[in-house]
């Protein structure tokens, strides 16, 4: 099945390179398009002057954007060269509104849509073993795991459209609450004068222990916040989160991790951090004990 991929940032970046290998990927889209040329002559993949030209040549489209703006953007401008029966996966992070409305939008002129974000960060792109949460019709998307494995090592249905999303709110409410509680209790580790590779060492292999830990804990501790996941993108996917909060309560509840992280990751974008891991979050940590 040709391939188109749209989004060349890190995580896209390193999809489209696992289909290539893969031999599925067909052409590539940024918009930035020097970051489109390097990419195919890297590659030998022809080169996309526009959405246009890749919605004519590819039977499957996967998107990897930033937010809701950039897929409506993105979904507008390719809407009037989809052949009928293309597919389009979308692993960015929207709402799951924006989602549903794109399904019941696409449908109309025949072209399938899956909501399927990821989890996984950089390093799951670049490895191939993202986890992709995909809500849409379960026939469509079993034609296409194929293609999705070179990209995932699970690719798992949800429901509907939609649910993808709804999943991944969750996915991402939980890495907020493992955030704040790993860099919490690695602060107060350092303010206990603690060793603190020993302690991750050990706590890792217990009941506490989880990823977040294992892959970001000692480059916290040494100050090093280089991005897997940035922290002004997960405010942005949290945003989202307590958007769906209040539709589901009628505007009359919250999450305490929720709010507080929200709270926490203003701090720091405003000093400047917004394009650092959000481990970043260390730093607030170890200013309680001071």
């Amino acid at each position: 099945m040709k391939t188109g991929l749209i989004g060349l940032g890190n995580m896209g970046t390193a999809m489209a390179e696992n289909l290539y290998q893969a031999g599925f990927l067909h052409a590539v889209w940024n918009r930035n398009e020097n970051k489109t040329r390097a990419f195919c002559e890297q590659h030998a993949v022809p080169v996309s002057h526009s959405l246009s030209s890749l919605a004519k040549s590819c039977e499957l489209i996967i998107t990897c954007v930033s937010a809701d703006k950039d897929l409506l953007e993105v979904t507008h401008q390719l809407e009037p060269d989809l052949q009928a029966g293309t597919i389009i996966v979308d692993t960015s992070t929207v709402s799951m509104q924006t989602a549903k409305d794109l399904c019941k939008r696409l449908s109309t002129i025949d072209v399938a849509f899956i909501d399927a974000p990821v989890s996984g960060g950089v390093e799951g792109a670049k490895n191939a073993t993202l986890v992709m949460m995909a809500g849409g019709d379960e026939k469509t998307l079993n034609r296409i795991r194929p293609t999705l494995n070179a990209i995932s090592t699970h690719v798992a249905h949800m429901g509907p459209c939609g649910n993808g999303q709804a999943t991944k709110a969750v996915n991402q409410v939980m890495a907020a609450g493992i955030n704040q509680a790993v860099s919490e209790a690695l602060a107060l580790a350092d303010a206990a004068g603690l060793e603190l590779d020993t302690v991750i060492d050990v706590i890792s292999g217990g009941a506490a222990g989880n990823w977040f830990l294992q892959h970001r804990g000692q480059n916290m501790t040494r100050d090093i916040f280089e991005p897997g996941f940035k922290t002004h993108l997960h405010q942005k996917d949290l945003q989202l989160c307590k958007q769906m909060i209040q539709q589901l309560t009628d505007g009359e509840k919250s999450l305490p991790i929720v709010e507080m992280t929200l709270i926490h990751y203003q701090r720091l974008i405003d000093a400047g951090f917004g394009d650092e891991d959000i481990s970043t979050l260390y730093r607030l940590k170890k200013d309680i004990f001071k």
